[in-house]
């Protein structure tokens, strides 16, 4: 019945002020314009600021940057007041916040990488694991890029607990598995990680060729 959501609505005292920092500042492109109105492209919706002589309803809107601070120090220099500085939350985001003239609450947020975290994230186990096992896992992720780093993760803990099959997973399983989850053609990437752990590769030449 809903083909999505199209638009977030702002009204605005002053059509052209508020143009200034949603099209100028934040570099929103003009889709449509008319008497009174105009939508600036979002991205992934549409924001139309329509002129009225009083704002009844105030709207918060919540967008992703690449830099806060320079998000947000770029719309404090557009006219914007701030409310928040950017900073770190419970939710491993980065954030910060103004209001608009008009009193609408701009966020400007990140995630955090995993190399921002300041901690090692649990490992997505089914079984059980031997704690040696565990933090040989954590450390040896910590060389994989944090983009991929989900995603080795799981398919590590995935080929480890089917090695171990009938008991806790162990140090052997880990490293086998860590070999194994990489595709053939790029597990001599492996090596070094591995002699940094004081692991020799050519015990594991099977896994390797496997």
């Amino acid at each position: 019945m809903i083909f999505g959501i199209s638009h977030v609505e702002l009204a605005v005292t002053d059509l052209p002020r508020a143009r200034r920092l949603y099209e100028g500042t934040l570099g929103l492109a003009v889709k449509k314009e008319g008497d009174g109105f105009v939508d600036l492209d979002a991205g992934t919706v549409l924001v139309r600021l329509y002129e009225t002589a009083r704002v009844e309803q105030k709207v918060a809107l919540r967008m992703q940057v690449g830099d806060v601070w320079e998000a947000w120090k770029r719309l404090i220099d557009g006219g914007a007041r701030p409310l928040y500085e950017p900073m770190r939350t419970a939710q491993l985001e980065v954030m910060g916040s103004v209001s608009d003239a008009d009193g609408h609450a701009l966020t400007v947020w990140r995630a955090l990488s995993e190399d921002e975290y300041g901690f090692l994230p649990d490992l997505p186990k089914a079984g059980e694991w031997r704690t040696d096992a565990e933090e040989l896992l954590k450390s040896l992720l910590t060389g994989v890029p944090s983009l991929f780093r989900g995603l080795a993760r799981r398919k590590v803990v995935q080929e480890a607990e089917a090695l171990a099959d009938d008991h806790a997973v162990g140090r052997e399983d880990v490293i086998r598995a860590y070999i194994r989850a990489n595709a053939r053609i790029t597990r001599h990437r492996v090596k070094k990680p591995l002699e940094a752990h004081g692991i020799d590769p050519a015990r594991y030449q099977a896994d390797f060729d496997s």
